[in-house]
């Protein structure tokens, strides 16, 4: 046993590749393409380091190309949920005693193994399996699940390393445990990396795992899974099942030994489920720690003294990259009266120029939805918007699920600040604008501020530092990511930490180490050198 204290490598971003003309990476990423979709593959799942599979299998199907089938993966029963309960609670003793630096090890291997061999493959199967492109991929997939693992590390050796103070005589030390018993991870679809850091970062912490997955990201899912069997990851660390959510949270909310849930999904499962564990409160070993994020209703606020081309790049990037499938994508915005024909020139001849199609062609901007329940919900909002007397479609308006679920970017201006899609996440690339008075600024940053219930991410465009400042202070509890003169979307591991407050979460801020905090359970240890052997006090004594 080694009797040095370990630094982990000290974590950088890792760089995000241009995949420009002639690039290595592209030809690489093609490659990866063609491969992937040559085969259709059964996806098994993952219990006690055994690949399981099932009867019960279900199609999978690009967004963009719904008649070429990727291949199926096994659904799982209620007997799968019992099995990862089991197994996460066998493997986790032999787990949290191994020594921290060797758990790092296994999740900075992954990190490696992600950016250098398993590169192209991951980036293919997040553009297929989820359609993006491979910017949008490159940055999530990869990049950010890198920017995970190696910040987790450098984290978890930074928490190791709080000690508390001792007087003469006595050694005082702090312990940092794993939670006592399983986590149950459930992970969103639009993000590769949050899939990886939901059931990665408990797991570096001691922790053993049952992660379930959306059904539309299990194609990635089961790379990632593939990369940490590759990097080490013991036997019944990490469990991956395929299951429906109901059933599975009736097993787990149930269990003695449920610890804790890491989340992200909508508010009002989030709700749901939080509603459930309190139900079961007394069931359990220890109070779970729940850490959700949920939805966003996300703002950009111009003041007159805003640059109008920096707003409306800020709009088109913010609510149209990857579909506007962020929980942070810009999705209602106030713009001054005295910009607004400035930007809406702006915003219409950047519409016009976008180009709409497969991520396999890499000159589209923007790919499909994920699947026919979101396109219907999405569409739905636009169909309503037509119609309605306080809601024009000055941009997009069209869609079609004939091939693959597409929606072209749409802009809608209304003069009623709590119009429907100034208030409902939609999760679809639709930006809903309102236009001010001038001199109604202080108003609208109130108006911003109390239209929505979530405060997730938010943007203020000012060349004015008055302005700036007070819309900072206006909207300090708005938005638990705040921005200034730039789109409120793509926050980077180790630079800005990333959640939300109110209905969009717990604000447990994910890439930071602040979200590490809530996966130990700490134990002071106080040892006295010289133990008294009276129990008499010296105030006792008369003089």
């Amino acid at each position: 046993m080694s009797n040095a204290f370990f630094e982990v490598p000290v974590a950088k971003n890792e760089p995000v590749l241009s995949y420009k003309p002639g690039s290595p990476e592209k030809q690489a990423v093609k490659e990866a393409l063609a491969s992937l979709k040559a085969e259709a593959i059964d996806i098994p799942m993952y219990i006690n380091g055994k690949t399981v599979t099932t009867d019960d299998k279900v199609a999978i199907y690009p967004p963009h190309e719904l008649d070429h089938l990727l291949g199926h993966f096994c659904k799982g029963d209620s007997s799968h949920v019992h099995d990862a309960i089991e197994a996460a609670l066998a493997a986790k003793p032999a787990w949290e005693r191994m020594p921290w630096q060797d758990r790092a090890a296994i999740f900075l291997k992954a990190a490696d193994l992600l950016s250098g061999p398993y590169r192209a493959k991951m980036n293919a199967a997040t553009m297929l399996g989820q359609s993006k492109n491979i910017f949008q991929a490159e940055i999530d997939a990869v990049a950010e699940l890198c920017d995970f693992f190696r910040f987790n590390a450098q984290y978890m050796t930074e928490i190791y390393q709080t000690q508390p103070g001792s007087a003469p005589g006595i050694w005082n030390r702090l312990e940092y445990r794993p939670l006592e018993g399983f986590i149950f991870a459930i992970t969103p679809f639009n993000f590769t990396s949050i899939a990886g850091n939901l059931c990665g970062a408990p797991a570096l912490m001691g922790n053993t795992v049952v992660w379930k997955p959306a059904e539309t990201q299990v194609y990635s899912a089961a790379v990632i899974m593939e990369i940490l069997t590759e990097a080490g990851l013991p036997d019944g660390v990490i469990n991956l099942i395929y299951v429906d959510g109901p059933m599975a949270g009736d097993i787990i909310f149930s269990h003695k030994d449920f610890a804790g849930l890491h989340f992200t999904g909508s508010t009002g499962v989030f709700q749901h489920l939080w509603s459930t564990i309190g139900k079961n409160i007394n069931k359990y070993r220890s109070y779970p720690r729940i850490v959700g994020e949920t939805g966003g209703k996300d703002f950009v606020v111009a003041h007159p003294s805003a640059d109008p081309k920096a707003v409306a790049v800020a709009l088109i990037r913010g609510a149209f990259e990857f579909q506007g499938q962020k929980c942070s994508a810009a999705s209602r915005s106030y713009l001054p009266k005295s910009l607004w024909d400035t930007i809406e020139k702006y915003l219409l001849e950047d519409i016009a120029s976008i180009k709409i199609g497969t991520p396999e062609d890499f000159t589209n901007f923007v790919n499909a939805v994920i699947d026919e329940r979101a396109f219907d919900k999405i569409s739905g909002y636009i169909a309503r918007a037509k119609k309605d007397p306080k809601a024009t479609v000055i941009a997009g308006g069209t869609y079609d699920k004939a091939k693959g679920y597409y929606i072209d970017p749409t802009i809608i201006v209304t003069t009623d600040p709590n119009y429907t899609t100034m208030e409902e996440e939609i999760f679809g690339p639709v930006l809903t604008i309102y236009v001010y008075e001038d001199d109604q600024f202080e108003a609208t940053l109130d108006l911003v501020d109390s239209t929505s219930p979530y405060a997730l991410t938010g943007a203020i465009f000012s060349q004015d530092r008055a302005a700036t400042l007070l819309a900072a202070e206006r909207l300090k509890q708005a938005a638990g990511n705040f921005y200034i003169n730039d789109k409120p979307t793509g926050a980077v591991v180790g630079q800005q930490p990333f959640g939300g407050a109110r209905a969009s979460g717990t604000n447990d801020k994910a890439g930071s180490v602040l979200n590490l905090y809530r996966w130990v359970s700490p134990r002071t240890i106080k040892e006295n050198f010289v133990s008294p052997k009276d129990y008499r006090y010296p105030f006792l004594t008369e003089e």
